[in-house]
């Protein structure tokens, strides 16, 4: 008999909360029979807005939280004060083991904040990681970190190197996953201070493939398998990629529709287009996880649909199967000892 995962979801969180978020709920218990949601908000809008659909009432719960945290409030003061906010009612589910894992496309920094108060770090880890998985020509790419740590220490660093390869390894897959630094060039002498300190930790490491420094615009080629930063560097990296994505669609599409000829060619051409646009759809790739996490904790944009929900929920499952946590765990004792 399968063993049910259960994922709390911050129903109140994010640009499109709360319909998108419970269409996102419904559609993932109808994908996989392994999954219970417990949607966490306002009781009765989210009720409401189940009855919009059919779906195994017994797979989706609802708590009740009175109050919601906005991306204007300070996230560790909200986290304290807001004892009943949909967030910190969510975390309080992982922490006492009534959920396996937290979704929300709500406010970053309270996420974050919240993870690390409530949830609390695995024995070992100085400081989680927000790990999201950014698309390549070759498939994707986990950068570490894109948020959580603006002033990270080399030995973060090289704990995220860790983290994100036990990630990658059991959850995408990817055997023996080759560990980058983004660095300014590819020499081993290049770099900031913190690059430098950092480089030969990560070579001296034997149980990651370290591959040496990677340069922003190789990223995009999937030259890494993780990527290694600090928040600063990854949250601009992460941003520039979307932005710039969203842009060249947009020039794209407007080329295709500016003569009628072009118009002509991108019938023909629309099917293929999408195909290969497909992959580089950050929706695809759900959230981001905050890894070294006693629990599961991820975090989706704000700006997050039904589909994003869906398969950030659905990332729970493969994440908690791995038994990930135990894995960093066993991996950052072994290399203390």
């Amino acid at each position: 008999m399968q063993k049910m995962i259960t994922v709390a979801v911050d129903a109140m969180g994010g640009d499109n909360a709360p319909g998108e978020i419970i269409k996102g709920a419904v559609l993932a218990v109808q994908d996989k029979a392994d999954i219970k949601v417990i949607l966490v908000g306002k009781e009765d809008v989210i009720k409401k807005g189940l009855a919009e659909y059919n779906y195994d009432k017994k797979r989706i719960d609802v708590v009740h939280a009175d109050d919601i945290i906005t991306n204007c409030e300070a996230p560790v003061l909200a986290i304290r004060r807001k004892k009943t906010s949909s967030i910190v009612v969510a975390l309080n589910l992982v922490k006492n083991g009534e959920a396996d894992a937290f979704v929300s496309a709500g406010s970053t920094g309270a996420v974050l904040a919240g993870g690390q108060l409530i949830v609390g770090r695995i024995k070992g880890v100085e400081r989680p990681p927000l790990t999201p998985v950014i698309p390549t020509i070759n498939g994707i790419t986990l950068l570490a970190d894109c948020g959580a740590n603006v002033d990270a220490r080399a030995t973060h660093l090289v704990q995220f190197a860790r983290m994100g390869s036990i990630y990658m390894e059991n959850v995408i897959g990817i055997k023996n996953p080759r560990v980058a630094i983004v660095n300014i060039g590819a020499e081993e002498e290049k770099g900031n201070a913190l690059v430098k300190e950092t480089f030969p930790l990560l070579k001296n490491c034997t149980d990651i493939n370290f591959i040496g420094s990677i340069e922003a615009r190789n990223i995009p080629y999937g030259e890494a398998d993780v990527i290694v930063c600090e928040a600063f560097v990854g949250n601009v990296i992460l941003k520039l990629y979307e932005g710039l994505g969203s842009a060249l669609l947009k020039k794209i599409k407007e080329g295709l529709m500016s003569t009628t000829k072009s118009k002509i060619g991108a019938l023909l051409s629309k099917s293929a287009l999408k195909e290969t646009l497909k992959d580089f759809d950050f929706s695809r790739y759900g959230g981001a996880p905050l890894l070294g996490l006693n629990g599961l904790v991820v975090k989706t944009h704000g700006s997050s649909k039904s589909n994003e929900i869906r398969n950030s929920i659905l990332q729970c499952v493969t994440f908690t199967e791995q038994k990930i946590n135990e894995k960093i765990e066993k991996n950052l004792n072994n290399n203390e000892a």
